[in-house]
């Protein structure tokens, strides 16, 4: 057997020590570094090799399929994928294993029906956030932690190829010239995508997926972010019209709370969402999705979230729900919670439900009206009922931490009553420690709730309970 392939074959003493002629002393031992760097350039050797194989394959593939195939129809596509995949190999006369085969195959097929080495990430129910760091780096997070995941792409411009893939079906675009672009995927899983030259480490796409079937209120009772206490509570507001924003930081699982609560809204309602790339997920019939547009090439055609609630005011709207505020559309929003279109609900990046506030006030400055800072605090404090914020705890756990309503002004102060709480007690065996418990106060909008005829007992509240 020769010295290389013994070496391949990992055995370390490919022959016997050599020695210096008298049979006595050894003659000095080769550096081990040189069989490492022979089995190093094997292995890129057989990787360069199976990738210009992929490469050949698929290529040939793309050259005898139908180009006006139906690829919604996956099942089909693939039964022919798979008859000429098979025909291409006898032809070339390559041979393969079984699980060679397997793998090239659901490779190739990821590239033409799918997105490449994400679709396996895609198709696992237990990630809910992909990161791709340029063409060698991928990461996914799994029950709130982040890990490092063994796939790569061919090379920055395979990345690239891929977040074309995503934005060109609706209508953007991603260049030099416009090097970042939000948009989402067929099944409503939020896609972010920046490239260089604003990017230094390659093209970066960040996915953040949705469940295939949205999370239902009893499921996050399950999961421990809400109490059933606090679900009668948000159900009572929504039915009774309260407006809500939710809040939290990034990742904190501020939209599948949104997907809950509005499940709560009657299906006799018209609803008009409002979003800059559609993710919702609402379940009931009469429902208006709007999705705004970036710029085009000419930097013209833009239609931005704020000219979206200004058009939904003249679409006679039940309920307006905006997937997020984040600038002066705010001060849009607040005009539509108090002209009447009572229930609407937003969601919001912040630190706590104070600072909530604060973020609608410095948003609503955004808009340029120049408005005097006391005017904006009580637009705020008239039109915001409730703040509902989540967030992402140590443990990566996902709970709502407050339920705080706004109850009005004093001096140039907006109040703020808790009606629920977290509290954290400890942090033990790698998980926070805690209870989410009514504080004991009835909110000052109970004669609203009364109003649309819901009756929630004391006990929501923790009033007449045994602590």
């Amino acid at each position: 057997m020769s010295i290389l392939r013994r070496i391949q074959n990992g055995e370390t003493s490919p022959l016997p020590a050599p020695t210096n002629g008298n049979n006595d002393t050894p003659a000095p031992q080769p550096s081990q570094a040189a069989p490492r760097k022979i089995a190093t350039a094997t292995a890129q050797s057989n990787q360069d090799t199976y990738q210009d194989l992929k490469a050949r394959v698929q290529a040939k593939l793309l050259g005898v399929l139908d180009p006006s195939m139906d690829v919604s129809q996956v099942d089909e596509v693939r039964k022919t994928i798979q008859s000429l995949f098979d025909q291409i190999l006898v032809e070339e006369n390559f041979v393969l294993s079984r699980s060679e085969k397997a793998r090239l195959f659901e490779q190739i097929s990821a590239e033409i029906l799918g997105f490449g080495p994400l679709q396996p990430l895609l198709e696992d129910d237990a990630i809910t956030e992909i990161m791709v760091n340029g063409a060698k780096h991928i990461y996914a997070e799994r029950r709130g932690k982040i890990t490092r995941e063994p796939v790569t792409f061919e090379s920055d411009d395979h990345v690239m190829r891929i977040i074309e893939r995503i934005v060109a079906p609706l209508g953007r675009r991603i260049d030099e010239s416009s090097p970042y672009v939000d948009a989402r995927l067929p099944d409503g899983s939020r896609v972010n995508a920046i490239i260089p030259p604003l990017s230094l480490v390659g093209p970066v796409l960040t996915i953040r997926k949705f469940s295939r079937t949205p999370f239902t209120v009893d499921q996050l009772v399950q999961f421990g972010t809400l109490t059933p206490e606090a679900v009668q509570f948000l159900d009572a507001c929504v039915k009774s019209r309260i407006n809500i924003v939710i809040s939290g930081g990034t990742g904190s699982g501020k939209t599948t709370l949104l997907n809950v609560l509005s499940a709560f809204i009657p299906g006799d309602e018209r609803i008009v969402t409002i979003e800059n790339a559609a993710e919702l997920q609402l379940r009931q019939e009469h429902v208006v999705t709007l999705e705004s547009r970036p710029p085009n090439i000419e930097g013209k055609g833009e239609v931005t979230i704020r000219h979206l609630v200004i058009n939904a005011l003249r679409m006679r709207p039940d309920r307006i729900i905006v997937g997020e505020i984040r600038d002066e559309a705010a001060l849009d929003m607040l005009q539509a919670m108090n002209t009447g279109h009572d229930g609407s609900m937003t969601t919001l990046h912040s630190n706590s439900p104070r600072d909530t506030l604060a973020r609608l006030e410095t948003m609503t400055m955004m808009a340029g009206m120049e408005l005097p800072v006391r005017a904006i605090r009580e637009q705020v404090s008239s039109a915001i009922d409730l703040v509902v914020h989540q967030e992402r705890l140590r443990d990566g756990r996902r709970k709502v931490v407050n339920i705080t309503e706004v109850t009005g002004m004093e001096g140039e102060v907006i109040t703020m009553t808790d009606i629920f709480i977290f509290e954290q007690t400890g942090f033990e065996n790698g998980q926070v420690v805690g209870r989410f418990r009514p504080t004991g106060l009835r909110p000052k909008f109970m004669d609203k709730l009364e109003a649309s005829g819901i009756h929630l007992p004391p006990s929501v509240f923790g009033i007449g309970v045994r602590k």
